[in-house]
């Protein structure tokens, strides 16, 4: 272009890319959380298929979630223990057994509505995930600095959200095709192949800084770093926060088949496309977070947490499609906010020895957000998904705008 002009080379929104072992990683992280983005639709309406019951979806979250809860503080010591690669290798690989497993099951047509009692099977494959999950994700989260840097670390984690959200774009929508076209089976014979896949970029990352750590204990070692975290009030806030919007933000995802089977009537296919259009929003405002300066990224995740709530509140209680898909892009951009710039925040607040450990507590959110969706899934039993999930999302607003009025130091964080 001109003298004057606006040149792609010269914008930073794309400016990790730059960096081969960044593109290693984000190669990846493109089978892994493909394969994550499918699990979360098929294994859902899977279940509500087989059985018709929210209290049981809830039973599925608290599979996954139990062992995440309590195995996130073990993945952070390991993370900060020994090379990443190898536990991101090792937990993918281990991804792929489970989705082959369960696709052997419904090969071999034990696992269906004519077998009721058959959702045991996905209740252990949610053990395993959330076992693999709790050990495996602080190392892919903490080994990101390690790959950019510091200066590099809002741009990188933000193009790794907009991976996130493009296949919140296409995964689900794909899955939903792939559910009325084939089957299940199908679908999870596809995210086997997609965590294979991933193994290969993981394979091919080189090695990344570790802290000796060894000699002290397992145990010692988590408890000092909740001795850090303790007296690390910057973190302290950003963790608090975190936690608590996701438990009162995540439920829906995991109760979303309800709301397609029961109000909005779209089946899998619509189900797919809500999801696909959280997409577009989350999409738009991870371009937006990767080309912004390391400036106000406090009061941007108040700000997006806000968002976050107003519009999932307009969802819960909406019966209209198009005013539903109009309100779920708002929630995925305010979600992507959310996430990317607490995410953020924390690596770029810790020092190197803690930051898995650290990293291991933000992990802990997706445990959380099982709970949550189980308490949020007896709710619905008793109150209607509606007011379930739309409490929580107007529990999140008054939080929020809380948080703005009188905790200026997380406000005015940089």
């Amino acid at each position: 272009m001109g003298q004057g002009g606006i040149s792609l080379r010269n914008l930073k929104t794309f400016s990790s890319f730059k960096n081969p072992v960044f593109r290693l990683y984000f190669g990846g992280m493109v089978g892994m959380m493909a394969g994550m983005n499918m699990q979360q639709l098929v294994g859902a309406l899977l279940i509500y298929r087989i059985t018709g019951s929210a209290a049981i979806l809830g039973v599925l979250s608290l599979a996954s979630a139990i062992p995440m809860l309590f195995l996130s503080l073990f993945g952070g010591v390991i993370a900060d223990r020994v090379q990443k690669k190898y536990v991101m290798l090792i937990g993918v690989a281990g991804s792929a057994l489970v989705s082959l497993g369960v696709a052997l099951a419904l090969a071999q047509g034990y696992l269906s509505a004519e077998h009721a009692g058959s959702w045991w099977i996905l209740f252990v494959a949610g053990v395993f995930n959330g076992t693999i999950f709790g050990l495996m994700l602080p190392s892919r989260q903490a080994i990101l600095r390690e790959i950019v840097g510091e200066e590099e670390l809002m741009n990188a984690v933000s193009l790794g959200m907009l991976e996130m959200s493009a296949l919140r774009l296409l995964a689900p929508a794909a899955t939903g095709f792939l559910i009325d076209a084939f089957d299940f089976a199908a679908v999870y014979y596809v995210m086997t192949g997609l965590y294979l896949v991933s193994t290969i970029f993981l394979a091919l990352l080189p090695h990344t800084s570790t802290i000796a750590l060894g000699g002290r204990g397992t145990l010692i070692d988590i408890k000092e770093g909740l001795q850090y975290i303790r007296h690390e009030t910057v973190i302290l806030f950003i963790l608090l926060f975190t936690l608590v919007a996701v438990v009162l933000s995540m439920p829906y995802q995991m109760l979303l088949p309800i709301f397609t089977e029961d109000i909005l009537k779209v089946g899998a296919r619509g189900m797919g496309i809500i999801m696909s259009v959280a997409g577009i929003g989350a999409i738009l405002g991870s371009l937006f977070l990767a080309s912004l300066p390391n400036k106000k990224r406090g009061l941007m995740l108040l700000v997006s947490s806000l968002i976050l709530g107003i519009a999932l509140t307009g969802f819960s209680f909406s019966s209209s499609w198009v005013l539903s898909l109009c309100l779920i892009a708002v929630v995925g951009l305010g979600q992507t906010g959310r996430m990317a710039l607490a995410n953020t925040l924390l690596q770029y607040h810790s020092t190197d020895e803690y930051r898995g450990r650290v990293m291991s507590i933000m992990m802990m959110e997706f445990g959380m957000s099982s709970f949550a969706t189980f308490g949020a899934a007896l709710l619905t039993e008793a109150i209607g998904v509606q007011w379930a999930v739309g409490g929580f999302a107007i529990v999140l607003i008054l939080l929020s705008v809380l948080a703005l009025v009188f905790v200026p130091r997380l406000r005015r964080l940089d």
